[in-house]
């Protein structure tokens, strides 16, 4: 139980390494095999360790047995384990339906999955800033890899773009550590919360800058305006088990956002408090307009999906800036929801593409799809539970959000985006169905057929919406819960920095 922090991150790169060692890298069945056992281990996993916190507290696990803030150190919250258990549920549909043949395009697929799910739960355990750096770079190069998978002209300059972006934030992100580490002599996310707080004059000012530095680099991550037009194009041109797991990617932006700029630089930071809410309010707005105006605009259904990822950053990043117990717990929800139905969405989208023939996603006239029901009824779950409607997943997140706009200046900028985006997505998602499976040509001429596991996948994904309604009371009381522990200064600082180890050596 001790070492249960760990296992997120060690069993993907296990997983990882054994797949490129006889005998699972030279026949696909096996890695299949083994990496399906490992996404369920790590479910389990997952599981138990949100249950370990939820339970027991915050759970450290010291390596090395260097205390902080010396040492390297995992924080096991509330927080980091349900974002850990997010990603393994989404990895797994996408595994899943990439198992169905997908996984072929590449020779390294498989592992190259396993270390990007390595990368990302090691950035929601991280209680470093430097080691958030550290597994920022894990993700993106087993990025840069799995963007390209399958291989295409559209996808090799997507990469490029996406690459020559996230080197650039890279860069910036290490002068942010640097002038950060120079002023507070320390990169424990709890060590430097307390000696922030002390900042005064040209110290203060440097700080300031290396903090705006990184909601610079954790806005390019989650797609914050204007760093987020590199999204669409990215997402839509990725293979759909890929895309399906790049759904977390800007959710890994908007957590760095909300556990740096919170307790770092949060209420109770001195001169340097709350130095993100003053760009946070007009651009999180903003990505939420330019989202919607994108979903409207967008010709086919995987660049509808990829701006509809943009609309749900933005709605994501208004509740950042409410900086609030409520709008924190809101924002956790609606994350869950989020993320695993814009996963199942890339995912449908690739089904019905292949079946439509030339047409593909596109919204023209084409022949009808070869399973018009069992497409037709995801696709019609899957909007239902984006555009908010109840009694799915979307409809809970999206009340929650707006009863969190407590003040009538909030309410006054907040709810109309909100109520309008909704709308606009309402009209996008029925002209895309109505186009898609009704306004047909011909009978389907294609001899495409759902395949099992690509069933199991979309199904594992869809499965999430009800489930967050049903258990509705106990995913809300861990999410509020998970808020007033990280805006409870005192709180958070104990947890992160004990008196003593309570983790591996």
């Amino acid at each position: 139980m001790m070492h249960l922090p760990i296992l997120p991150i060690l069993i993907p790169l296990i997983t990882g390494a054994l797949l490129l060692l006889p005998p699972f890298h030279t026949t696909i069945a096996r890695q299949r095999l083994l990496a399906l056992i490992s996404a369920f281990a790590q479910i389990i996993v997952a599981f138990g360790l949100l249950s370990v916190a939820d339970q027991q507290g915050t759970q450290m696990y010291v390596l090395g047995d260097w205390q902080p803030p010396f040492g390297i150190v995992l924080v096991a919250d509330r927080i980091s384990t349900l974002m850990v258990l997010l990603t393994c549920i989404l990895f797994t549909g996408a595994l899943l339906y990439a198992c169905a043949g997908q996984d072929k395009g590449g020779q390294y697929f498989h592992p190259l999955f396993m270390f990007q799910v390595m990368g990302i739960n090691g950035a929601f355990l991280t209680g470093d800033v430097f080691n958030l750096f550290v597994f920022f770079e894990v993700l993106l190069i087993a990025s840069y890899a799995l963007l390209v998978h399958g291989g295409g002209k559209q996808k090799t300059q997507s990469a490029v773009h996406y690459v020559i972006l996230n080197l650039i934030g890279s860069s910036l992100f290490l002068f942010g550590l640097g002038i950060l580490y120079g002023t507070l002599g320390s990169l424990n996310i709890a060590d430097m919360a307390v000696r922030v707080r002390e900042l005064e004059g040209a110290e203060a000012i440097l700080a300031k800058t290396g903090g705006l530095l990184l909601l610079l680099v954790f806005g390019l991550k989650a797609a914050l305006l204007p760093l987020h037009f590199w999204l669409p194009k990215t997402y839509s041109s990725a293979s759909a088990p890929v895309a399906a797991l790049f759904a977390i990617m800007t959710k890994v932006g908007v957590y760095s956002i909300l556990r740096v700029h919170t307790l770092i630089f949060g209420p109770e930071s001195g001169e340097l408090a709350d130095i993100a809410l003053p760009w946070l309010w007009p651009l999180s707005l903003l990505t939420l307009a330019i989202g919607t105006i994108g979903v409207l605009a967008s010709p086919g259904l995987k660049l509808l999906t990829a701006n509809m990822v943009v609309v749900s950053a933005g709605t994501l990043l208004i509740a950042m800036a409410l900086q609030s117990e409520v709008a924190t717990s809101a924002a956790l929800y609606y994350i869950l929801h989020s993320t695993l139905i814009a996963g199942a969405m890339f995912l449908l989208a690739d089904l019905i593409a292949r079946q439509r023939g030339k047409a593909e996603d596109r919204f023209v006239k084409a022949r009808a799809v070869a399973q018009p029901r069992l497409l037709g009824i995801a696709f019609f779950l899957c909007a239902l539970s984006i555009v908010g409607m109840p009694p799915l997943s979307g409809f809970v997140g999206k009340v929650m959000l707006l009863q969190a706009a407590e003040e009538a200046f909030d309410k006054f900028w907040i709810w109309p985006l909100i109520l309008i985006s909704g709308l606009v997505s309402l009209v996008a998602l029925s002209r895309a169905g109505t186009t898609i499976f009704w306004r047909t040509t011909a009978p389907s001429g294609s001899d495409e057929r759902v395949h099992l596991f690509e069933l199991m996948g979309v199904g594992l994904l869809l499965l999430g919406s009800p489930i967050l309604v049903i258990f509705g009371g106990e995913v809300t009381a861990i999410t509020s819960e998970a808020a007033a522990q990280l805006f409870n200064f005192s709180q958070s600082v104990d947890a992160l920095l004990p008196q003593q180890n309570m983790g591996g050596q």
